[in-house]
């Protein structure tokens, strides 16, 4: 496992600085994400799986995993293996997201998608490499945990990536483009499942991990949620307000398949308001943990303010 010592975490009086942190979380995730799919026969499903997970990207997900775990007063090392677990789920929804058949996408992180280099079969069956893979790395790599936790983890992931959480979402979003009666109860089921169920499930894993009590992991998962929702609507005014070079995706797609978002029911201003009071109550819940809670007060801050 990739050290975590002497990481530079504040800077300037003292004060937390994200961009450090984040800079030194990324630069360990991209070292333990490369290390966890070795390229190996058949060279061609490996190339197409490490193409995709190793594109980049914020990382939010693993990041937000190991702060979890961290704040709880768990180790980096005993979450690594479920936090490079969730970036390999997360690259297979959006490797399937991209496909023809779904949101038909050229371009995700500033690259060619994964069907237009490998074609779609091999990027279907990247896809269902990481997620099994994902589960098994994280029974096999898991050390210094008791096993009762590293099995409710895995029984969370699941329940986050099915038909329960992700794919769930997923169905009922494809179901309603090019539907203009969306109702916002509909809306928020659907980025509930398909955004919400695995961010909520980064940082309840991490608790997990750490051995947290029910009643904060109650906490985790309420913060984890208000998160959620408001990355969703943030991305939804991104989709209108940023170019393509900012996203490294193709933007007005949600426009272009008439897809109800939030902007569209509220306009941008409402839903930036929104999104903020999201973002004040998940930072409330966190209120119990003093200092040790900054990562995960910055990184909600960070979500509601970013720009691509």
């Amino acid at each position: 496992m990739i050290a975590a010592d002497n990481l530079p975490e504040t800077t300037r009086d003292g004060d937390f600085d994200l961009l450090v942190y984040l800079q030194a979380r990324q630069k360990l995730c991209e070292a333990a994400l490369s290390q966890s799919v070795p390229q190996q026969y058949p060279e061609t499903i490996y190339e197409s799986m490490r193409y995709s997970l190793l594109a980049g990207g914020k990382r939010l997900r693993p990041i937000l995993c190991l702060a979890s775990c961290e704040m709880m007063g768990g180790t980096m090392e005993m979450a690594m293996p479920t936090a490079c677990a969730l970036e390999m789920i997360h690259t297979m929804s959006l490797i399937h997201d991209d496909l023809p058949a779904m949101d038909n996408d050229d371009y995700r992180r500033g690259k060619l998608t994964n069907h237009k280099v490998y074609g779609e079969d091999i990027a279907i069956l990247a896809g269902d490499g990481l997620l099994a893979y994902a589960f098994e790395y994280i029974a096999a790599q898991t050390e210094n945990v008791p096993a009762p936790q590293v099995l409710q983890v895995i029984a969370q992931l699941g329940k986050a990536v099915g038909a329960a959480g992700l794919v769930g979402g997923q169905v009922v979003d494809l179901e309603s483009e090019g539907k203009s009666d969306i109702s916002l109860e509909t809306l928020d089921f659907i980025h509930k499942h398909k955004t919400g169920a695995l961010l909520e499930a980064c940082v309840v894993c991490g608790g997990i991990l750490a051995g947290a009590t029910p009643e904060n992991l109650q906490r985790l998962s309420a913060y984890a949620q208000n998160i959620g929702l408001a990355f969703q609507i943030i991305d939804d005014i991104l989709d209108i307000t940023a170019t393509q070079e900012q996203l490294g995706k193709t933007v007005g797609k949600d426009q272009q398949a008439q897809k109800v978002t939030y902007p569209s029911l509220w306009g941008i201003e409402e839903s930036q308001k929104q999104a903020q009071q999201l973002i004040e109550t998940a930072c409330a819940q966190l209120e119990p943990f003093g200092a040790k809670a900054q990562p995960l007060l910055a990184l909600a801050h960070f979500i509601v303010n970013r720009d691509r």
